[in-house]
């Protein structure tokens, strides 16, 4: 692989990342200004401020860290009459100490803020749809990235249009690569079949892929077969007799078997045929489903690669990433052999199902993700619907700042999980490419 490809792949999963980050921060920005919610900032990024510019009450800017993103919202969790009353520190120890500073840094977010913009006090929809505006975000991007890759460019596909023809015929479970003076021609090559043909049918059958064909000719070993090809704009009928031989089969557990089937000795020309429009939302459905089943199991898979890091063991290719595995794995797609729709293609996919993990990892309703929020605002509406349903006085909102704690540890578990990862992905880390 060269340096250079490797390092312009590592760079575009950076923007592509910093890109979905800011994109996302955009679901959450754009509802909460248009219900009317001050917004103080809206940052890219962690830690010190690299940039940053004014304009109007919200300030835009990056920040140190390109790890995540967040606009600060005014309000976000509800005052406490009961620690104004007290003043001062709450007394209890650590965590009660967190959620007085908590309180603290929210209140001079309400400084001179209208009540009505404060964001606990929107209704519970309005306080959902702002949160679920970010991972929508990402699942959105993903859509438009997956149908690029599928629609746009397309799958590369063996098209019935012949690329070659074997001289003659070996077997496939033979470790040959030449012919020799004994070997029988290829059925192919006997039959007439020259590079450039396209096929029409095969045993009366017509084809619109060279899958099909083959299909029928492994299935027909020492059967002539009429074959209709198009060659230099006319159509011509050839004989071709399958010559039976082995064939090495993988099945689903990876184990590598042999069959009896016919050949005749003919590879197809590849192409990037495009796929229905559909196809891109299809696999935005498949691919969260999975993602889905990777993050439930998070703390599992992460303990895992943790056991395969310190055992020297092998990593499950399938299992999670960090945001330096990815970059491995985009300066690989980017670098390898291969045609520049090929590496584009790679980099897209990866990209998109990037933004698939930000989706669901978002959804988790564990503060302080996006679908705790949602969460809190669920209970929210629950306790004033059960207090409209039996005539009591509208309870108060949400405490959201007593769950700090809580958040801290969630905040904490993730630190180490995604410690782990990047430990694991510099040492051990997974190839997609062996």
């Amino acid at each position: 692989m060269t340096v250079i490809a490797f390092v312009i792949g590592v760079l575009v999963l950076v923007v592509g990342l910093a890109v979905s980050i800011a994109l996302h921060e955009l679901g959450h920005l754009v509802p909460a200004k248009k219900f009317g919610v001050h917004v103080g900032q809206y940052m890219i990024g962690f830690g010190p401020t690299l940039w940053s510019r004014r304009r109007g009450e919200t300030e835009y800017g990056f920040k140190a860290i390109p790890l995540g993103g967040y606009i600060s919202m005014s309000g976000m969790y509800p005052p406490s009459p009961a620690a104004a009353e007290r003043g001062g520190r709450a007394g209890g120890g650590l965590f009660a100490t967190m959620v007085q500073d908590a309180r603290a840094a929210n209140a001079e977010t309400m400084t001179d803020v209208a009540e009505d913009r404060l964001f606990y006090r929107l209704p519970v929809y309005k306080r959902i749809i702002i949160m679920l505006g970010g991972p929508l975000m990402n699942l959105l991007l993903a859509l438009v990235l997956f149908t690029i890759m599928l629609s746009g460019i397309g799958v590369q596909t063996a098209t019935t249009t012949i690329a070659g023809v074997s001289e003659c015929l070996v077997s496939g479970a033979s470790a040959q690569s030449e012919c020799t003076a004994d070997d029988p021609a290829a059925p192919a090559a006997a039959a007439g079949i020259l590079p450039g043909d396209v096929l029409v049918s095969v045993d009366g059958v017509p084809v619109e892929t060279f899958a099909e064909a083959s299909q029928i000719i492994q299935d027909s070993p020492g059967e002539t077969l009429p074959v209709v090809i198009e060659r230099d704009g006319e159509t011509r009928t050839l004989q071709v007799t399958p010559a039976l031989t082995e064939r090495e089969i993988v099945d689903a557990d990876g184990q590598v078997t042999t069959a009896e089937v016919g050949m005749v000795g003919m590879t197809a020309r590849s192409e990037y045929v495009p796929q229905p429009i559909w196809a891109g939302a299809e696999m935005t459905v498949d691919s969260v489903q999975r993602v889905a089943g990777v993050i439930v199991q998070l703390p599992v898979r992460v303990y895992d690669t943790a056991v395969a890091l310190f055992t020297g063991g092998e990593r499950d290719p399938d299992g999670p990433l960090s945001v330096v595995g990815a970059g491995r794995i985009a300066g690989e797609v980017a670098a390898i052999d291969a045609p520049v729709l090929n590496r584009v293609s790679g980099l897209l996919g990866l990209l998109a199902s990037l933004n698939l993990a930000l989706f669901v990892f978002n959804l988790v309703p564990l503060l302080p993700l996006d679908g705790g929020h949602v969460a809190v605002a669920l209970w929210d509406g629950l306790k004033r619907l059960v207090a409209k349903i039996f005539r009591r006085p509208p309870p108060r909102p949400v405490d959201t700042a007593r769950l700090v704690p809580a958040t801290f540890a969630v905040v904490v578990l993730m630190i180490g999980m995604g410690g782990i990862l990047i430990l694991a992905d510099v040492f051990n880390p997974i190839s997609v490419f062996g």
